[in-house]
């Protein structure tokens, strides 16, 4: 460990807190125990979770509901990121997008990040366990397992289309939220599910174009590092349409009202233009790091917006169709 710090000190990658002695200051190790949780990824996770906890109430949910759901959701997602940290530390020292990752830098050692894991998880399961239900925390065990073990150490680095079964994890928020306030799971969660799934695909595989030579140097087959452009697009396309549709059948299998149905169709229909643009580009061989940026930042904007509405869906109107079930 001694010689990464050196290596990491000698690139200026550790805080200008850590001394001589390698020492670090608390208020840089509490930081760094944040960054390990990845935050980004976990506020893009609750932006699906409470609309579609007001979706499943047909309105506003106990607010003391939402907010342990989102709490002990939160905490779920951050254990198994913080465990994916852990277990993608040597892959992480050779990309330079993971560089400042607190395991790289030496703000954290592999035993304490390993520990920080182990707690989040338990906090997590039992936090929802008796504060929200027992489904919802089973579904967190779940959740938690499909991300560490199915996805970063079995799937990761064995096939290039490691995110698209690997993005089951990210749909479990979804789940979970609807367990929370109907202690089921109907066909309007299904739906809702497979278009975060659907998604995952479009979303990430841009971002794999431009960070393309990092996974490589990883020896992680992403298939934005596998492939050429052109295949890229190709199934940035597919799953774009797939993802469309897929929100679509919300409307006979969930009862969704005008503003979730215009709201889909909208957004979908400008989601699909960037991902068409993208391909237009990259069989023309002028696909670039940046036109596959516009489409990552794209289905964050989608995404959004789509869960937006269908908070607001349940308060405006009546349903579309009758749902069939």
């Amino acid at each position: 460990m001694k010689s990464v710090i050196d290596r990491q000190e000698h690139r200026g990658l550790l805080p200008e807190s850590t001394g001589a002695s390698g020492k670090i200051s608390l208020r840089r190790k509490i930081r760094a125990y944040i960054h390990l949780t990845k935050p980004q990824i976990i506020e893009l996770l609750l932006v699906t979770t409470a609309p579609t906890m007001i979706f499943a109430a047909g309105g506003f949910p106990n607010f003391w509901l939402v907010l342990n759901t989102m709490i002990g959701g939160s905490l779920a997602a951050a254990a198994s990121c913080a465990f994916n940290c852990y277990i993608d530390r040597e892959a992480d020292r050779k990309m330079k997008r993971t560089e400042k990752r607190p395991l790289v830098t030496g703000e954290l050692t592999d035993r304490e990040a390993l520990i920080f894991s182990w707690v989040l998880s338990l906090v997590s399961i039992v936090y929802l366990y008796f504060l929200v239900n027992p489904l919802a925390a089973g579904l967190g065990v779940v959740a938690i397992f499909l991300y560490v073990v199915f996805y970063s150490l079995w799937l990761k680095k064995r096939t290039k289309q490691n995110i698209v079964w690997g993005g089951l994890a990210g749909c479990m928020p979804v789940f979970i939220a609807w367990a929370a306030v109907e202690n089921t799971i109907s066909w309007a969660a299904v739906v809702l599910f497979m278009v975060i799934f659907l998604w995952t695909p479009p979303h990430y595989w841009p971002l794999s174009m431009k960070y393309a030579e990092d996974y490589r140097a990883a020896g992680i087959p992403m298939l934005g590092a596998t492939d050429s452009a052109k295949s890229v697009s190709v199934q940035v396309v597919l799953y774009g349409w797939a993802m469309v549709a897929c929100s679509l059948l919300l409307i006979p299998l969930g009862g969704a009202g005008w503003v979730y149905t215009l709201t889909a169709g909208a957004s979908g229909a400008w989601f699909l233009y960037h991902c068409h643009k993208l391909h237009r580009l990259a069989l023309a061989q002028k696909a670039t790091s940046r036109t596959a940026m516009v489409v990552f930042h794209g289905s964050i904007t989608y995404l959004t917006v789509l869960f937006i509405a269908l908070a607001v869906d349940p308060f405006v109107g009546s349903a579309v169709l009758a749902p069939i079930f």
